[in-house]
């Protein structure tokens, strides 16, 4: 069976294990998406890091929790932004000004919505985190 999306499954697997208190997953699914949106969770403080181990199938990726992950999750559907956009859309899946970031895909990579606004980068909504 395959997923539908591996992102929104890799994110729910980490609310839950952050609400359980354990300190690590380890899932199978595997992407350049998702290792680059876990990156920039990592360089924002929220997870504590990840490594990629290789099985000889598709390579497990384990991902170090830290506490401090409030919540996060996938923007569904995937809204195009333009920059005078980002603040209605940071009202509507943050929870509070200057608390949590929007994960943004530009054409020049995924990166949050601060450094979008700064370099005057439109693109497309992927993900939230506080």
């Amino acid at each position: 069976m395959t997923l539908n999306d591996p992102l929104a499954n890799v994110l729910s697997f980490m609310n839950n294990y952050e609400k359980l208190g354990k300190k690590e997953v380890e899932t199978k699914n595997n992407s350049k998406v998702i290792r680059a949106v876990l990156k920039i969770m990592q360089d924002e403080g929220f997870i504590g890091g990840h490594e990629e181990i290789e099985d000889g199938k598709g390579n497990i990726l384990k991902i170090n929790l830290i506490g401090s992950l409030n919540k996060c999750g996938v923007i569904k559907p995937r809204f195009r932004i333009q920059v005078k956009d980002y603040e209605k859309y940071e009202k509507r899946f943050l929870p509070a000004m200057n608390f949590g970031v929007l994960i943004v895909s530009t054409n020049k990579g995924l990166m949050t919505n601060k450094e979008a606004k700064e370099k005057q980068l439109g693109g497309t909504l992927i993900s939230y985190v506080y």
